[in-house]
């Protein structure tokens, strides 16, 4: 049996009359990269607040590497690294004073940080620019630093909320080889992202809209519902013949792509071209099953894409 490093049952959180997390259940694997993918206002930063013992839920469990959670949250934060949104460490430090600060908080001896440290500035490539301001640092450079601050006393398990979104494509995929890094090393990662590709990346996925969980699994998993339910279509008029396609009940949403209109049917369509060609009478019509990517997952899962 798998072990897991989180458990939540039935988690909610409530801010007065608004309801940001409602009934959520989570198992979430050690050793693995798992994510929450969403827009803002989902409740991603709410739930990950949860999970480290920052927030009290109104309902709910949260067991969290074997410790009950908010109970034994100071317990916890030995073993825990969180990476927020926001860059979080001093601009008037070097990169090597932030370092050696965050070392002292989390109860590094002097030997170990400096051994530490070392062996950080090297992975995170940070050796070049350690006497640097932290102010001075462009965003991946910065987003490198908070991923070796976040990882100093070698956490097993590790938050990092949006962390890419202020950097570059290129960055962005050199701190997932980093992660896959410390994943392979044992380390749990929970990781929570709007950006589809980063999604495809996780090893598990947990779709969350306005507080609720829409759907959970692998990201093969999470396609494979949605096998035979995309088509692409090729037609002499393509805003027009999305306008057609939206108006149709059994058309979850319809998306120009290039010269091709992406077209996603309700489940239990039982023959979504023969259903698409005796509905939409265009004779310049070519249509065709294609690939269901993770946008088309999260539209089917949420409905966010009805009648766009």
């Amino acid at each position: 049996m798998t072990e897991l490093a989180i458990r939540a049952t039935q988690l909610s959180r409530h801010f007065g009359d608004v309801i940001a997390v409602d009934n959520v259940n989570l198992e979430i694997p050690a050793g693995e990269i798992y994510g929450f993918l969403g827009p803002n206002g989902s409740g991603k930063t709410t739930i990950i607040r949860m999970l480290c013992g920052l927030l009290t839920p109104t309902v709910g469990e949260v067991s969290v590497l074997g410790l009950d959670i908010p109970a034994q949250a100071e317990t916890l934060r030995r073993n825990l690294g969180y990476m927020t949104q926001k860059f979080a460490l001093y601009d008037d430090l070097t990169v090597e004073e932030n370092m050696r600060f965050m070392s002292r908080i989390h109860g590094l001896s002097r030997a170990d940080a400096t051994a530490r440290i070392e062996e950080l500035l090297d992975r995170y490539a940070l050796s070049p620019m350690r006497t640097r301001f932290a102010g001075a640092m462009s965003g991946g450079q910065r987003q490198r630093l908070a991923l070796a601050v976040a990882t100093l006393h070698s956490p097993t398990l590790l938050f990092l909320d949006e962390p890419t979104s202020a950097v570059d494509p290129e960055n962005r995929r050199d701190f997932w080889e980093k992660l896959f890094d410390l994943s392979d090393a044992g380390t749990t990662i929970l990781v929570s992202t709007h950006y589809m590709d980063e999604a495809e990346r996780c090893h598990h996925l947990a779709i969350l809209e306005t507080g609720h969980l829409r759907n959970q699994g692998t990201p093969q998993e999470l396609l494979g519902q949605l096998h035979n339910r995309v088509v692409e279509i090729s037609a002499d008029d393509l805003r027009q013949v999305k306008q057609d396609a939206l108006r149709l009940p059994q058309v979850q949403s319809a998306a120009q792509q290039g010269l091709h209109l992406r077209v996603l049917l309700r489940h239990g369509t039982a023959d979504p071209i023969s259903y698409l060609h005796t509905h939409l009478k265009d004779s310049t019509l070519t249509l065709t099953h294609t690939k269901p990517s993770l946008e088309d997952v999260f539209v089917a899962s949420t409905d966010t894409g009805t009648k766009q």
